[in-house]
């Protein structure tokens, strides 16, 4: 198979960067695959990398999207990259695809992938996302989650078993998937497993091509500081003022009747969201001038909050989702961890590493463990493997009700640690206690009653 670079990472770790290093070194052009940064005129909000950076590299997929025009899904990105891909090989380049939506990346990567779980099918919406056109023909869907799961239990009770009472979310895509296909989502997965498992015996592979996937990370607390300097760099290059524009242009649509669909796209970005409420005081005129200010400084502040808390889930859907379609593939040796803690020690930590290891996948020859390029890389790794063996998603996850606790469980590891727990045990006991207590005073009626029934007349 044709070879390709992949880079994941949290916000602000320098894939970016990394992607034009690659690039410069190996005759590459990068894909982006950051949702954000596809649209246009908005470079410090969606963070892109600037053009005096990008060393003259081409970047696909980046400023290529106008504010009105709909938001991408995953199918409509998956075509286009894969095009963009053979396009870069046929004139004799590699393609380096870079960026912070996994989920775009990972469907990019990988031949197949489960409903509701990075799948392209035609309108599949984003995770989280759900198409308005769904719910008007299926009015279920807006229901209470008690009532879906009710639902569910009827077509699909192997699912409804998997999933908490209150996860409406979750409760919702089984069902609407059963409603879209007449097909039990159980059945789809099994089915699927059932493929995915025959292509890995039959040594087919999952992955689309021959992969390198770097995973450009940093220690919690260094990359934290450093989103924060981060945020107030934005400031000064001028985030306000892309905000602010954002916020006309809604105004100006609502002034002309038009409704902005403000729940997806770039309209979500961080930046944008936690601003808006400060350009809407400004335009009302309502507040002083030192609460506008406040509420300025608030609204930064909640971007910091907010971007912090990205990263933290960029970071979980490496370790979790990418890792185990990785495990599944048998291929998790084609990750390789690259820490960027101390950027002064960039060439060391980044370049060197990881243009070795490109050099060896390009002429085909073994790569080293990927345990052994740092110890940030030998904890995470290690602590994966660990965790042992994924189990297979056909092993359904199933809900454990407590009857004693009035409490519900997600999966056979939570209702163990509960049912060894304090609060569990306390409960039992006080439960033994109570039976106890109340089998003795029936005893106690009984006897009662009995003597009464046998005491002789006076």
């Amino acid at each position: 198979m044709d070879p390709l670079i992949a880079v994941v990472g949290a916000t602000g770790t320098g894939k970016s960067k990394l992607a034009v290093d690659l690039a410069s070194r190996f005759n590459g052009e990068i894909i982006n695959g950051d949702a954000m940064q596809m649209y246009r005129g908005l470079p410090i909000i969606t963070n892109q990398i600037p053009v005096d950076e990008r060393n003259g590299i081409p970047h696909h997929l980046l400023s290529c999207i106008d504010l009105d025009a709909e938001a991408w899904r995953i199918g409509n990105f998956k075509r286009e990259a894969l095009r963009l891909i053979e396009d870069i090989r046929s004139r004799g380049k590699l393609p380096i695809l870079v960026g912070g939506t996994h989920y775009y990346t990972q469907a990019v990567l990988f031949k197949d992938q489960l409903v509701g779980e990075g799948a392209d099918e035609e309108g599949e919406p984003e995770p989280g996302k759900e198409l308005e056109s769904t719910s008007q023909k299926w009015p279920i869907l807006d229901a209470e989650p008690e009532i879906m799961l009710e639902k569910l239990r009827e077509v699909d009770p192997v699912m409804a078993a998997r999933w908490h009472p209150r996860d409406g979310r979750k409760i919702r895509r089984s069902l609407e998937i059963y409603l879209k296909t007449g097909r039990p989502a159980s059945e789809i997965y099994k089915k699927q497993m059932s493929q995915k498992e025959e292509a890995v015996q039959k040594e087919e592979g999952l992955l689309r091509f021959n992969t390198l996937v770097f995973w450009v990370h940093a220690e919690k607390k260094i990359l934290n500081a450093r989103l924060d300097a981060r945020v107030d760099d934005m400031v000064e290059q001028g985030l306000m003022c892309e905000a602010q524009k954002m916020s006309d242009y809604i105004h100006e649509k609502q002034s002309q009747g038009v409704e902005v669909d403000q729940t997806r796209g770039v309209w979500v970005s961080i930046g944008f969201k936690e601003l808006a409420p400060y350009f809407e005081a400004v335009r009302n005129g309502d507040l002083s001038e030192k609460e506008l200010e406040n509420l300025r400084r608030t609204s930064l502040e909640s971007i910091r909050t907010a971007t912090r808390q990205y990263g933290t889930s960029q970071v979980k859907w490496i370790r979790n989702k990418l890792w185990r379609a990785l495990s599944e593939s048998g291929k998790t040796r084609c990750l390789y961890l690259l820490d960027s803690s101390n950027v002064s020690e960039w060439k060391n930590c980044i370049t060197e590493p990881s243009e070795q290891l490109v050099q060896k996948l390009l002429q085909n020859e073994p790569t080293p463990d990927p345990k052994s390029l740092s110890e940030l890389a030998t904890a995470e790794f290690s602590a994966k493997e660990a965790q042992g063996r994924v189990k297979a998603q056909t092993e359904i996850l199933k809900c454990y009700t407590c009857d004693h606790c009035k409490k519900t469980m997600s999966g056979e590891d939570q209702w163990n640690i509960h049912i060894n727990g304090h609060p569990h045990r306390r409960v039992l006991r006080a439960a033994k206690k109570k039976a106890q207590r109340d089998a003795y005073f029936r005893q106690k009626e009984m006897e009662e009653k009995q003597s009464h029934i046998f005491k002789p007349d006076s």
